[in-house]
């Protein structure tokens, strides 16, 4: 049984009936008919092969109420393109594969990016945008969830809480973000929202003092679960890192465009469990090591543009003030745990502590040394403005590669 407080200053929506999964798509399905209702899927082509997405689409396929569900595909060549439409061609309803690495789509990501609009690096981020341009082209959802493919635990009931806030015509909500406890196989997980994201918050508190943003950031419960809901508008002016910093950059955003009454978070999952990335201590490019760095760097941003000034002494202040609010908090998460009949690894978690301390000097020594970094896709609002026809073509484009390759147009 979930509680009831409210912490933080945007809205949580709890679990604290447990009502069916039924039960909420009745409701759901009466909403789509005034306010169709989307998915967002950013894929990999290995996650076609693991143990999750074929589980996930299983699912989906039994969920009543969706007008399109929206899916990248990234790292395919044309083979496995083809495998992916018949992979996918089980789910009911009308659905597009967007092929980013086709020749079509290169061809348009050449093109934005001969005038500085395309994303700047692959990568979750930019599936996620280009998703995101499909969903404005196609125009058949007004309101839209997005979720990751690689969730072993997925339950179509997740789904239904996360569009849920966004899909009631009752509520106001623009965006939502869904959370979870990030406990499975009798121990706690989400080291980089755990021991990062929250001491680096408290820590930023302390070292250049207390800020609605800030407390924004802290009001979430996950900051980094890569599921969310929000309204067909929130698209078109939203700007997107395409690195690891994605979940903070688009908080972020949405801090910037909307009152904090527009925003909520829900719980949508009892139990949640994923692909574990590695911690990679020795390759700061790589696992949980680059999106430390990314994350931290993504909040420097976001505090510079509000009038933070950082400098080399700012830095090694934040990093000794984290250093130690993390280490309190590993203790806090080990009584927890022990409480819990979890187990919890204090070495692993202070050697984590360890390294996202230095990292968070490394993303420091970066955001110093390359100011004029522009890390955020452009809103697709300045896309079209440059390009007027360009979701037209995104929307041909996609529609083709699935003619072409034997998948279905519905």
């Amino acid at each position: 049984m979930g509680d009831f407080y409210q912490n933080g200053i945007i809205t949580t929506l709890h679990n604290l009936a447990h009502r069916s999964v039924e039960e909420l798509e009745a409701e759901l399905l009466v909403f789509s008919r005034t306010r169709p209702l989307g998915l967002i899927l950013p894929s990999l082509y290995s996650e076609l092969e693991g143990a999750a997405l074929p589980h996930i689409v299983k699912e989906l396929a039994q969920v009543p109420y969706l007008a399109e569900i929206v899916i990248g595909l990234d790292q395919a060549d044309e083979a496995q393109y083809r495998s992916a439409l018949g992979f996918f061609s089980t789910l009911p309803q009308r659905h597009r594969v967007l092929w980013n690495d086709g020749p079509r789509l290169r061809a348009l990501d050449a093109e934005l990016e001969a005038r500085d609009l395309a994303p700047r690096e692959a990568g979750k981020g930019r599936n996620v945008w280009y998703c995101m341009g499909y969903t404005l082209a196609s125009g058949r959802a007004e309101s839209v969830a997005l979720h990751d493919c690689d969730i072993l635990t997925y339950e179509r009931s997740l789904l239904a809480r996360l569009i849920y806030p966004v899909s009631n015509p009752q509520f106001n909500y623009e965006f939502c973000k869904g959370y979870y406890a990030r406990v499975a196989g009798g121990k706690i997980n989400g080291r980089v929202s755990r021991l990062l994201v929250t001491p680096l918050l408290r820590a930023l508190k302390k070292t250049v003092g207390d800020m609605e943003y800030l407390d924004y950031m802290d009001s979430f419960r996950y900051p980094l679960a890569g599921e969310f809901s929000f309204r067909r508008d929130v698209l078109t002016d939203i700007r997107i890192p395409s690195d690891w910093g994605l979940e903070i950059g688009v908080l972020s955003e949405v801090y910037r465009n909307y009152a904090n009454n527009r925003l909520c978070q829900v719980d949508i999952a009892d139990v949640y469990d994923h692909k574990h990335q590695e911690m990679s201590r020795d390759d700061a490019t790589r696992g949980l090591s680059r999106m430390s760095i990314d994350i931290a760097k993504a909040l420097f941003r976001k505090l510079a543009t509000r009038g933070v000034t950082f400098n080399s002494e700012t830095f090694r202040s934040l990093k000794a003030t984290y250093y130690r609010i993390a280490l309190d908090f590993v203790e806090t998460y080990h009584n927890d745990a022990v409480m819990n009949g979890l187990k919890l690894d204090i070495h692993g978690e202070e050697m984590a502590v360890e390294l996202f301390a230095e990292n968070i000097m490394k993303a420091g020594e970066a955001f110093l040394e390359y100011p004029m970094e522009r890390p955020f896709i452009p809103g697709w609002n300045r896309v079209i403005s440059a390009v007027p026809d360009i979701l037209d073509r995104l929307q041909e484009a996609v529609d083709a590669d699935m003619q072409d390759y034997g998948g279905t147009i519905a």
